[in-house]
């Protein structure tokens, strides 16, 4: 899988159904090359143009499924912010 194919799912916290936006990056471990978290910048694709440059950065372990639409994750209310 590419980086463009994960830009393209809509990121769901399982917990409270809400829409997270869509992944704008990976993080990657240097030494063993894994992923670490995905990145999604809060407020949707297009925050970066209006100067807001907030994020989540989801572990990778917070994702429960990735599906051929969206990724499916559990981030908690007091992991979020």
């Amino acid at each position: 899988m590419r980086l463009c194919d994960f830009q393209q799912k809509e990121v769901i916290n399982s917990c409270d159904c809400s829409k997270l936006g869509y992944v704008s990056d990976l993080v990657f471990d240097e030494c063993s090359g894994k992923i670490e978290a995905i990145v999604v910048p809060k407020g949707g694709r297009l925050c970066f143009l209006f100067g807001e440059t907030k994020e989540y950065v989801i572990p990778f372990r917070c994702i429960c499924k990735i599906g051929p639409d969206i990724i499916l994750v559990e981030i908690h209310e007091e992991e979020r912010k």
